[in-house]
C-alpha cells in the first residue's frame, strides 16, 4: 500500500467526506487543499439521473465558460482551400485537408479540437478510426462541423468546453483553473450545470442530478449540494 504524505494527510483532515458543501464554500476549499505546484485543472463531475445506453439519453453538448477554462486550445481545421483563411483569421492552429489526413495517419493527433465544413467530413471519415476514441472528431452536436468556422474557431479558443456523459451517467468536465478566483470557478460551474439541467432528457425519470463533485488534479473530491447552484 501507498503511504500517504505528511502533507495529503493535512489536505484530506480539511475535507469533510460526511458533508456537501455549497458551490461557494467548495470552490475555496478547493483552492485551499490543492497540493500542486502548477496551475491545475479544476474539474466538476456531475452524476446524472439518466440510462446512457438510451440513445435519447446519450447525453453531449457544449457550453461557453464566461471566464473560459486558463487553457488556449489547439485547433485543427479541415475545409477546402476558399475556407483556409477565414479559419486562420480566426486564429486556428493548423488548416487544410488532405495534408493534415496523411499526417493523422501518420500517428498526429497533438491538438484539443477538430472543426470541419460539412463537404469535406466524407475525407476525415478516413481518419474516425484515429479520432473518435480521442474525443476528436469533429461532430455537428457540438458545432465542430460547420460553415461558419469563424465563430466556431472563435468559440473554442474563447472557452467553449463540449462534455459527453460516459458510460456510467457522469458528465466530466474543466471549468478552469486552480489560480482563478472562487467566484470565477463558482461562474463557469454554474453555467456548466445550467447547460445540463436544459439538455434533460424528457424520458429520464427521477433525480436528474444526483451528485456533484469538484476537484483539483490530484485533490480529494469536495462534494456539492446540488440545491445550491443558481
Amino acid at each position: 500500500m501507498a503511504k500517504v504524505s505528511k502533507k495529503r494527510k493535512a489536505v484530506d483532515a480539511k475535507v469533510d467526506g460526511t458533508k456537501v458543501y455549497t458551490l461557494e464554500e467548495a470552490m475555496k476549499l478547493v483552492k485551499e487543499v490543492n497540493v500542486t505546484k502548477f496551475d491545475a485543472s479544476v474539474d466538476v463531475h456531475v452524476r446524472l439521473g439518466i440510462d446512457p445506453r438510451k440513445a435519447d439519453q446519450a447525453l453531449r453538448g457544449t457550453v461557453n465558460l464566461p471566464h473560459g477554462t486558463g487553457k488556449t486550445k489547439r485547433v485543427v481545421v479541415f475545409c477546402s482551400p476558399d475556407k483556409e483563411q477565414e479559419a486562420r483569421n480566426a486564429g486556428a492552429d493548423h488548416v487544410g485537408m488532405e495534408e493534415l489526413i496523411a499526417k493523422i495517419q501518420g500517428g498526429w493527433t497533438d491538438f484539443d479540437v477538430a472543426i470541419a465544413t460539412p463537404q469535406v467530413m466524407a475525407q476525415v471519415g478516413k481518419v474516425a478510426r484515429i479520432l473518435g476514441p480521442r474525443g476528436l472528431m469533429p461532430n455537428p452536436k457540438t458545432g465542430t462541423v460547420t460553415m461558419d468556422l469563424a465563430t466556431a474557431v472563435t468559440d473554442v479558443k474563447g472557452g467553449k468546453v463540449a462534455f459527453r456523459v460516459d458510460k456510467y451517467g457522469i458528465i466530466h468536465a474543466s471549468v478552469g483553473r486552480i489560480s482563478f478566483e472562487p467566484g470565477k470557478l463558482v461562474d463557469n460551474a454554474s453555467e456548466l450545470v445550467q447547460a445540463l439541467v436544459k439538455l434533460k432528457p424528457s424520458s429520464a425519470k427521477g433525480t436528474y442530478l444526483k451528485s456533484i463533485t469538484v476537484a483539483s488534479t490530484m485533490s480529494p473530491g469536495i462534494k456539492i449540494d446540488t440545491k445550491t447552484i443558481r
